[in-house]
Formats: C-alpha cells, structure tokens, sequence
C-alpha cells in the first residue's frame, strides 16, 4: 500500500525521497526491521495473551531434560511470524505481482492448517491434533494451487540470453539487449553441472511430439512432493528451542540472495543463472519473513517463552518451498535445507529398522537413542542450546555451499 502511495507521490507531486520506495534493497531493508519490530515488540504481548487464554504446551514425558518444565509455556507462537510477515508485505510490495500474491496465500493457507493442528491439541485435548490425512490434503491442496500458478500464469516467465557473452556494467548499456522475449518455461536449475538447466517436459519426452503440452503433470507432482516434503521437515525440526526458528532463518536468508540476483538483469546474466522477470520482489517478502523468524527467536530461544507449534513450523517450510520453486533453485533444497533433511532422515531410518528388526527378530532396535535426530544428542546428554548452536553452524556451512553453486560449475 505504501509503495502504491509513494509511487503516486512521486509522480504526481515530485516529493523528494518518494523514489526510493522503487527499490527493491530500500523497501527490503524496511520490511526487515519494521518486522523485527513487530515480531519483538508485539511478540510479548501476544504471548501474555496467549497465556491468558490458556494456550500452553502439552509435554508428553519422553525422558529428556528439563522436559517437564516446558509443560504449560504458550504455544501457537506462529502467529508472531505470521503478522511480523503479512503487515510489512503488505505495506511494502506491489501486491498484483504474481509471487507476492502465490506467497501470501501459502502463509495463509498453511497458517491456517498449522492453527487447526494447535487447536485440537490444546483445546479438544487431543494430542494428535489433525488427522495425518488432512494435513496432507491440505499440503496436497496447497501444491497444486501453486503448481498450476506457476505454469498456467502468463506472468510467470523467464528470459533466455541471446548473446553468449557479458554485460559490461556501464550507464551505456541496456542489459535487456542480450535477453529474448519472456517466455513460459517448466526449466530450472541443476547445482554444480555446466550445463545446469533442466526442463522437466524431458521426463515425458517418450511420449510422442506433442509431449510438452502434458509437462504440467509431471511438474505439478514435483511441486506437490517438495512442499509436503519441506513443511513436514520444518515440523519435524521443531522439537527444540530455537531451532526450526534459527535453521529457517538461516535458509530464507539465502533464499533472499537467488530471488534478488535472479530478477536482476544484470547480475543474473554476469552469474549466469536464469533470469526470472518480476522474482525480485520476492526479496521483500522473504526479508519481513527473515524479520519475523529473527523476532520470534528473541522469546524462543532456551529457555523458551513461547513455541510455534504446527501454525508456524508448517508455514515456515510451505514458504521455504514455494519460493525454492518461484526463483527455480528447488534443486538445491536437500542441501540448503539439510538440516531439515536429516531429522526427516533420521525418522524414517529409526521406523523402518524399528519395523525391520521386530519382524525379523521379534523386538525392534534402534539406530538412534531417539529421532528426531536432535532428541537423540538429548539422549546423550548435550544440552539442547549447544545442539542449537551447532545446527546453526551446520545449517550456515550449508548455505555458503548453497551460495556457492551460482559461481561453481
């Protein structure tokens, strides 16, 4: 709205300092702090309200340390990084871009879901909240929408190069020379190989000549796959202070880096990554969602004053994963979000050997003390803020990684 507002200000009126709100970096670094303030000011009073109302944690006893303690602290946090995120967006964006509106919908439609989730568990007191089921529906619902957005919107385009050389940066030259028409494209971006761009119409390329028309099938199944996939990650990660806040910040952070690069003409032709018109916009939304995340870890780290629950960790990795396909880096998600990868891993390896041995032998074993894998260093006795700290670090190193494959051929 405020973008709008200074737009017509500028134009109309010639007021000094209007212009600034045409760029992206400005309004990204205000949508970062005025969300930081939300997240920090408001947070506080969200969960005394929370508090009031009665909506705590209900701690099932799993022989950890200091678990019993947790019991009771407000939950439903993800309400913070919610409105941290929506108010800045949108104050600062252009609200008929495409992606803002795609990302909107998803921090709504996933809240939504999340909030469901809390619901049951604290108030029908029952512990396993939604059913497994609807929740995938839901995760399901929310694929295809963005699915069939990014196919079928004629907005969302890509620009091929022509030229196979550099632009020069200079006040002379006009980058868009050395671009094709915007186009629409199922292509994205493999790391590490020279030749990285795949189209996913080549997995049905055995169907015949016409086989491009019935390239949405096989995208709107990957786009489904990765965002059930990713937002259950988010949730699984979930288990301890700080966490899935501090790892996701972390990820939309890099994020930040290949939505503003891809929609710059300039440096998105000088790194040689695809060229996605209309994408840097995105980079507002993902700095008031890395504000909101950095505010809500202000009250969430050990000893936490409020948890998110399932309304943020599942809007968290729903938002993760769209704008991992809007700026077509969806490759690169097992190992920006490795963190979330090996706690999914660890779950799955400790419940097929568990499966596995008791077939085989008539009692289950484990591999793990617990899954997920943060519970079993709980096990070992390492305090839960040095286990943070240190799946920070890794979910750092991964992320330079990430940063790295735009130069790395």
């Amino acid at each position: 709205m405020l973008y709008y507002l200074f737009d017509y200000l500028e134009q109309h009126y010639h007021l000094a300092g209007a212009g600034l709100f045409r760029y992206i970096t400005f309004r990204s670094a205000l949508a970062f702090v005025f969300a930081l303030f939300i997240a920090t000011f408001f947070g506080k009073r969200i969960i005394n309200k929370l508090r009031s109302l009665q909506i705590g944690e209900t701690v099932r006893d799993l022989g950890l340390d200091g678990q019993k303690e947790k019991s009771g602290t407000p939950t439903m946090g993800g309400i913070i990084i919610i409105l941290a995120t929506l108010v800045p967006v949108l104050l600062l964006t252009q609200l008929d871009n495409v992606y803002i509106i795609l990302l909107i919908i998803t921090t709504v439609w996933m809240g939504t879901i999340g909030f469901i989730d809390d619901y049951l568990k604290i108030h029908k007191k029952n512990k396993d909240g939604l059913k497994g089921r609807f929740k995938i529906v839901g995760q399901v619902g929310l694929g295809l929408i963005v699915g069939l957005v990014l196919y079928f919107n004629p907005n969302v385009t890509i620009k091929e190069e022509i030229h196979n050389q550099k632009i020069e940066i200079s006040q002379n030259h006009n980058p868009a020379q050395y671009f094709g028409d915007a186009e629409k494209s199922t292509k994205t971006t493999i790391p590490f190989l020279k030749d990285n761009e795949f189209d996913y119409a080549d997995l049905i390329s055995w169907m015949g000549d016409d086989y491009q028309d019935y390239a949405w099938i096989p995208f709107l199944l990957i786009v489904i796959f990765i965002i059930t996939a990713v937002s259950n990650g988010a949730n699984l990660t979930d288990g301890i202070d700080g966490l899935a806040a501090g790892t996701s910040a972390i990820i939309v952070g890099t994020l930040a880096v290949f939505a503003w690069v891809s929609g710059n003409l300039v440096f998105a032709n000088y790194l040689n990554v695809m060229f996605i018109p209309n994408s840097g916009e995105m980079t507002i939304f993902i700095s008031a969602f890395a504000g909101g995340l950095i505010g809500f870890l202000w009250y969430n780290t050990f000893p936490a004053q409020v948890f998110m629950g399932d309304t943020g960790s599942l809007t968290i990795g729903g938002i993760i994963a769209v704008i991992a396909f809007a700026v077509r880096k969806e490759m690169l998600i097992p190992m920006l979000a490795g963190v979330f990868l090996i706690e999914v891993v660890s779950v799955m390896l400790q419940v097929s050997y568990f499966k596995y041995t008791k077939k085989k032998h008539g009692e289950g074993r484990r591999i793990f003390l617990m899954s997920p894998l943060h519970h079993h260093y709980q096990k070992k006795g390492i305090h839960e803020s040095k286990i943070v700290v240190r799946f920070w670090i890794i979910g750092i190193m991964l992320a330079v990684l990430t940063i790295i494959t735009l130069k790395v051929r």
